[in-house]
């Protein structure tokens, strides 16, 4: 094990949200004298993330307010602040709502939080700011891995350029395509396309602009989904994101000539989306611009997600299809995590390595990603093509199940998992 005194070097591969926040979380719950001494690699020449604007559940709020990012966005007017998401048939009326006003209307849990609908983009800007003010992280972009070889005292990363490092842990929060799993951890365990893309683009609207929903709808129609919503407090700017079945196109580079095409993407809408009965659906898919498409990709619900001094964490782990919290849950695996290897550290446990903490996390973590799977698996079936009647029958279900599961979400939109019992 390394020195006590010195603390852990940790490698993390992947300079998004996930890689992040963990350096984040792994500072902030670090004990006093045993700060690790972080660097984080991206293969990208610039931090960037990919997709339009997320739901930050009240649980996502809490984790990001305990390392500091939170007062990051509000200082800085990023998202729009959402009291509840409503629901609604494309053809008919509103069909229910998913609230997030608590039962004095301040917010869920204690603090109380409500969501936040943001864009990735500013939710990238608030991290990083936070990040930038950590003495003893380091974020270098334009590296390319091209090899990962594990020994019982470090980890050895090898890059493109020839540049090598070694680590006491290495985490892979390089997403769905890592390589951290394909090369390392799992590689058996390849990415498959679940049938559904996502498409998105931003409509910029007017002040007298008028919109069904108060800040967030989503629409359900034969042949899909599509997601209305503000994202900013000027509520100038509308986000359109939908949910839809794709036949797969059979390569990344097909899927990239495809996506890159916001006029077909454009049109696709239309078809779907632009016979509904609402005023502004058509009109904001006209005015969206930007519009991108790109397929959502799973990996198997069971896997590998270690060896003795590596982990995945996030997409790289346990991507699946949206299903309402994947954010959250990505900021939950980060400060689980940190708070295994705290207490690994705490107990000064022989042995060389951290496996154990590491074991300490999945106990925890893969019981919650089971259900959110199996969540996912739900939004899949939802947002496929159907006709009249089967569309018919959603319209039921649908306000059927957001009841159904509104103790399950308000449970963990209540827990904060920076001070719960890890049993460990």
């Amino acid at each position: 094990m390394p020195s006590k005194k010195n603390g852990l070097d940790i490698i993390i591969l992947g300079g998004g949200i996930a890689g992040l926040t963990t350096a984040l979380a792994l500072t902030k719950f670090a004990p006093r004298d045993q700060v690790p001494r972080i660097q984080i690699f991206e293969i990208r020449p610039e931090p960037a993330t990919v997709g339009g604007a997320v739901n930050l559940t009240p649980n996502a709020l809490r984790m990001l307010d305990h390392l500091e990012a939170y007062e990051v966005m509000k200082a800085n007017n990023f998202g729009k602040h959402i009291d509840e998401l409503e629901v609604f048939d494309n053809y008919s009326t509103k069909l229910a709502v998913s609230s997030f006003r608590g039962i004095d209307g301040k917010g869920i849990g204690s603090p109380p939080y409500k969501a936040l609908r943001i864009t990735r983009g500013d939710a990238l800007k608030a991290v990083l700011e936070v990040l930038h003010r950590q003495d003893n992280i380091t974020l270098t972009c334009g590296k390319k891995t091209v090899g990962i070889e594990e020994t019982s005292d470090d980890v050895i990363i090898t890059f493109e350029d020839g540049e090598i490092y070694r680590g006491d842990i290495l985490l892979g929060c390089d997403g769905i395509h890592s390589i951290t799993r394909l090369q390392h951890v799992d590689p058996q365990r390849k990415e498959t396309y679940t049938g559904i893309c996502n498409a998105f683009g931003f409509a910029p609207v007017g002040q007298n602009f008028p919109v069904h929903f108060d800040c967030t709808a989503m629409n359900f129609a034969r042949r899909g989904m599509l997601l209305t919503s503000y994202h900013n407090p000027e509520m100038d700017s509308v986000y359109v994101g939908a949910l839809m079945e794709v036949t797969d196109i059979g390569s990344r580079d097909g899927w990239k000539q495809v996506g890159g095409d916001a006029e077909k993407t454009r049109a696709e809408l239309l078809s779907r989306f632009g016979d509904s009965s609402i005023p502004c659906i058509k009109p904001l898919i006209e005015q969206a611009q930007d519009f991108y498409l790109w397929p959502v990709f799973t990996l198997s619900k069971d896997g590998n997600w270690s060896t003795r001094r590596c982990m995945l964490l996030g997409d790289a782990a346990h991507a699946m299809p949206p299903q309402g919290e994947s954010t959250g849950i990505v900021f939950e695996d980060t400060v689980i995590l940190a708070r295994c290897l705290a207490r690994w550290i705490e107990k000064g446990k022989p042995g060389g390595d951290p496996k154990e903490a590491f074991e300490a996390y999945e106990k925890l973590r893969k019981p919650r990603i089971a259900d959110a799977f199996e969540e996912s698996q739900n939004v899949i079936r939802t947002v496929s093509d159907a006709g009249w009647f089967g569309h018919k029958i959603k319209t039921y279900v649908v306000p059927w199940y957001l009841w159904f599961t509104k103790g399950y979400r308000e449970k963990h939109f209540i827990e904060d998992v920076t001070t719960s019992d890890i049993g460990y």
